[in-house]
């Protein structure tokens, strides 16, 4: 199978930790063979296009291969709290949110996971998944995993966190962050191509998040000014205000807090001023921690 190929010596992310996962080894992930997740079920607070009226049939997978320090979703990515499942198991919970009207198979933080995740859809597939699948992650990939989803993924939706490599080793312990990040997104794009939107509900294509973090407005633009030279008009944007300082972020002063209005307008009008705006500019008022759910093994 190509999971235990794949996991016997783990290179799937960027930190290629060398562990035999299938035998209990563990690397920076902390997380061996197996798959691990902490809830399914229809998410309604992901971009309108991805949750649309019915909601975006989301998986959130526990353990993580960046370290951020503000993570929203730190009980599941850092703690890794969740249960260990099966390949059988993950499709039946695919079609399962399928059969509840879900618009798509969102998987979140999936990176680690992606050997399984392909066997996992080959199985849902042959008993009937239609609907497409959205890749949910922070980008710090490798373009030869993000290859491995070649026809199994529909939707890319990368986080792209940071510009400059201190401020991402400071924040999330992630070394040449924008250089994979930046490597993969294209690849994202390559293997989708241009955004696709029927009835209001995105079928295919790259939506790029960005979060706004306070005291660093110039690496967002950087970020951006990325963006505009070489995906503009191809991908969709959604710029993000909804930093809320959660976990360990209280251990570093400039980002203890949320942004102002004043920062977040910054950035704003860069997008506006550069022709970004295909996509969503989140409201200053989503700083709030609504987005995070309760992981409570729904679904599972």
């Amino acid at each position: 199978m190509l999971s235990q190929q794949l996991l016997k010596s783990c290179s799937i992310c960027p930190r290629e930790c060398r562990v035999n996962r299938i035998e209990g080894e563990t690397g920076f992930c902390k997380i061996a063979g197996g798959i691990k997740v902490a809830k399914a079920f229809l998410h309604f607070w992901e971009e309108p296009c991805i949750s649309g009226e019915n909601g975006s049939g989301t998986v959130f997978f526990s353990g993580c291969n960046m370290g951020c320090v503000f993570c929203q979703n730190y009980e599941i990515s850092q703690m890794r709290f969740g249960v260990f499942i099966d390949v059988n198991k993950l499709a039946t919970i695919f079609l399962n949110l399928q059969s509840k009207g879900a618009h798509n198979i969102n998987l979140v933080t999936p990176t680690i996971y992606v050997p399984y995740i392909v066997e996992a859809i080959d199985i849902a597939r042959g008993k009937g998944l239609r609907i497409p699948i959205v890749y949910n992650t922070s980008s710090y990939e490798k373009p030869e995993t993000i290859e491995l989803l070649r026809g199994y993924v529909d939707i890319f939706l990368p986080d792209f966190k940071y510009f400059d490599d201190e401020i991402a080793k400071k924040y999330s312990n992630a070394p040449r962050y924008f250089e994979f990040a930046s490597k993969s997104i294209l690849k994202m794009f390559e293997l989708v191509g241009d955004v696709v939107i029927e009835n209001g509900i995105m079928k295919k294509g790259v939506i790029i998040r960005h979060l706004v973090l306070p005291m660093h407005t110039n690496d967002s633009i950087k970020i951006l000014s990325w963006i505009r030279d070489n995906l503009k008009g191809r991908v969709m944007l959604s710029l993000m205000s909804q930093y809320y300082p959660m976990y360990r972020s209280k251990e570093f002063k400039e980002i203890s807090r949320r942004i102002t209005r004043r920062e977040y307008q910054k950035v704003v009008n860069f997008v506006l001023e550069n022709g970004l705006d295909y996509g969503y500019i989140q409201d200053k008022e989503a700083a709030t921690d609504k987005y995070t759910p309760d992981f409570d093994l729904e679904g599972i």
